[in-house]
């Protein structure tokens, strides 16, 4: 299912543009001014992630300037020094600027790469891909669907039985442990 994803088009929003329309609904800003907002979108029937929207100035007093340089710059912290990279703790991957669920420990197993990785995502609507050029390589970039924070990259060399490998940065995500432990 994931691979039919990454064959398809690369902005998953496209076609989404009719927000008050039939493609779903859009919640009025609280408050004055630009403020955060919620917006909850489907494709056909299926349900995404709920738009999360902020000013410049929000995420720069929400996140960390790793945080902030990771989600919202698109960089990429160094290999093997995240703190989830190593994290064996079980719970819930959410992404650390809006905490859209992302991923399932269950899902993340050691790739080697230095970066948490995971062969699925928790709700394939949660998550979306665009294609990446930079760096003089082809690759997938990861996104949070609901308020598109830069996560990582996909890369088709993963374990079943997906076969995908989502790369991710840890400064991107935030752990919430399962209450099982």
């Amino acid at each position: 299912m994931l691979r039919s994803l990454l064959k398809g088009p690369a902005n998953r929003w496209s076609g989404a543009s009719h927000v008050n329309g039939s493609m779903g609904y859009v919640d009025p800003p609280m408050g004055k001014g630009v403020g955060s907002f919620r917006a909850n979108l489907t494709l056909g029937r299926r349900a995404v992630a709920d738009r999360v929207e902020k000013s410049d100035e929000e995420w720069r007093a929400l996140l960390t300037p790793e945080e902030y340089s990771v989600l919202r710059g698109k960089g990429t912290e160094g290999p093997f020094t995240g703190k989830y990279n190593d994290e064996k703790g079980k719970g819930t991957y959410r992404c650390r600027g809006c905490g859209t669920p992302l991923f399932s420990s269950e899902a993340k197993y050691d790739s080697g790469s230095g970066w948490p990785s995971f062969y699925e995502a928790l709700d394939e609507g949660n998550v979306r891909e665009e294609a990446d050029g930079t760096l003089f390589m082809k690759r997938t970039e990861v996104l949070c669907a609901a308020c598109d924070g830069h996560l990582g990259h996909v890369f088709p060399d993963g374990p079943e039985p997906s076969g995908m490998r989502f790369c991710i940065n840890s400064a991107a995500l935030e752990l919430a442990p399962d209450d099982t432990e």
